[in-house]
């Protein structure tokens, strides 16, 4: 089974918590605080595996949780950082956040990684809070939470030379006598469901892998029967093999078929208009196609090669194998949009990123005042409250941010619940 898109789930490791701890040494009068940092979370990696050809690994796994980093000890002794979490993806896979569409990764060479969620730092034991004013300070951090996000794989097919045409028009037919690929074939319509892929050999040793992509169909552009699912994958062709079924075995007009495809096309991307095309007439050794080829050859209004085939009785395959490798080694790589607009090293990217609220008041029907938001919910998950000090530092930094003022604005009295996350405060003034 053929898997091209998947939706999974990412968490990046939670940092290490920092320690409260003093030294407690005979012959060492007052010996300070000696608590350590906490260890950094690990980060989720997507890395490319060449010899992986499908998402189907994810059908059955789509939680990937990395390991948090090691809590802080006492005598000073920090966290291990803990160890990144490996994923191994496909080549061609496009990684995009699931809640705002933006490409994260786009993952097409063995080897090459991406951190998808990054892991959080580790939070800080009571030595990093010393002062002279506060020499043993009764204060430490939790770990810093990490990135947690649902992604979703996108799976385009890294061949070289793509079969386009209608459904039974012999694409797999070609691609089972010119490779070793082995394609569903039967005398029925959408046969082939999932791209087929095939390394393709020449005669005077040149190879290149040629994709049989699922049949098309009037509409696709727009997601009519296999649509975009077909026109994903040939997004990174550098040669389009147009094949037509010249017989007219089902009674369809070889040009019409032809402008139909090319219309999809064009819809679908604008781009794939500027790919090089090569046109196949196959099953030739059917009756009227000679005269169907003439009648072709005449209305088509572009430059593109013909090569009048036959897939089953192999007339033309050489003349055919030949004009596609030269077409391919002539043809660079067409880079996506997104690669093309970082592809200048000395270009600055700026990128226009939504102010985030540091907090968001709301109230509930009991009449609870409910603070949220990034900034303090990771500040509240970061402060250890089992110590009075950072109790108070957390009331503090609350302050600081104006959630007192904000609260005050809405009309709350001393006495009043506040609720944060999973937990409820009295507010006093």
């Amino acid at each position: 089974m053929f898997v091209d898109q998947v939706k999974i789930y990412v968490k990046g490791g939670d940092g290490g918590n920092g320690m409260v701890a003093f030294r407690r040494e005979k012959y060492v009068p007052k010996g300070g605080p000696a608590g350590g940092d906490g260890g950094r979370g690990a980060d989720v990696i997507f890395e490319v595996e060449e010899g992986l050809r499908t998402l189907m690994d994810f059908r059955y796994k789509r939680h990937f949780k990395a390991p948090r980093g090691e809590h802080g000890m006492s005598k000073n002794q920090h966290g291990r950082n803990a160890k990144d979490m490996i994923v191994k993806v496909p080549p061609g896979t496009v990684v995009t956040d699931a809640e705002n569409k933006e490409v994260i990764a786009d993952l097409t060479e063995h080897g090459q990684r991406a951190v998808i969620a990054r892991g959080g730092r580790g939070g800080r034991g009571n030595t990093r809070f010393a002062t002279p004013a506060n020499p043993a300070p009764e204060l430490s951090e939790h770990g810093e939470p990490g990135v947690e996000k649902e992604v979703v794989l996108e799976l385009k097919l890294l061949a070289d030379v793509g079969l386009v045409g209608f459904p039974s028009v012999g694409k797999s037919t070609l691609l089972s006598v010119v490779s070793a690929a082995k394609p569903k074939i039967a005398d029925y319509h959408f046969t082939t469901i999932a791209p087929n892929l095939g390394m393709v050999e020449t005669e005077d040793n040149r190879s290149f892998v040629m994709a049989d992509l699922p049949g098309l169909i009037e509409g696709a552009h727009s997601g009519v029967g296999l649509g975009h699912q077909f026109l994903r994958h040939i997004e990174r062709t550098r040669v389009i093999v147009h094949v037509i079924d010249m017989a007219s075995t089902e009674g369809r007009d070889p040009y019409e078929d032809y402008k139909t495809i090319n219309n999809e096309l064009k819809e679908y991307n604008l781009r794939l208009t500027e790919r090089p095309q090569i046109i196949v007439a196959n099953k030739m050794d059917m009756p009227e196609a000679e005269e169907n080829l003439q009648k072709f050859k005449s209305q088509l209004q572009e430059d593109y090669p013909i090569f009048p085939i036959s897939a089953v009785t192999r007339q033309g395959l050489r003349d055919l194998l030949f004009a596609i490798a030269d077409k391919v080694e002539e043809t660079p790589e067409f880079p996506l949009v997104h690669e093309e607009e970082t592809a200048d090293v000395n270009r600055v990217l700026y990128k226009h990123e939504a102010d985030q609220k540091e907090f968001v008041i709301t109230r509930d029907p009991d009449g609870s005042f409910v603070v949220s938001g990034d900034a303090v919910e990771k500040l509240f998950k970061m402060t250890n409250f089992a110590h009075d000090e950072s109790v108070r530092r957390f009331a503090r930094q609350l302050r600081g941010m104006g959630v007192d003022d904000a609260l005050r604005e809405r009309g709350i009295q001393s006495g009043d619940t506040v609720k944060l996350m999973d937990y409820e405060f009295e507010f006093l003034d």
